[in-house]
């Protein structure tokens, strides 16, 4: 059996972190992408919410989580 890793919690920490300062970035400019043409603004929301700014991250703090390296 393995023996627990402090970097787990502090992995999740990390995530909920990084999470909440994209939500909050993203809410920050709904007042400029309010004024945009919607399919402006639905391609900017496809792309803040699928997120290649966030999920490539993501992934690699989930790498650190399990192995201890970022690749």
């Amino acid at each position: 059996m393995n023996e627990p890793t402090w970097r787990k919690p502090a992995g999740v920490l990390a995530i909920l972190v990084m999470l909440t300062v994209w939500a909050v970035a993203v809410a920050m400019l709904s007042a400029v992408v309010g004024g945009w043409h919607w399919v402006l603004q639905l391609a900017f929301y496809l792309v803040a919410g699928i997120a290649w700014l966030w999920v490539l991250p993501m992934r690699r703090m989930l790498l650190w989580m399990e192995t201890g390296r970022w690749r």
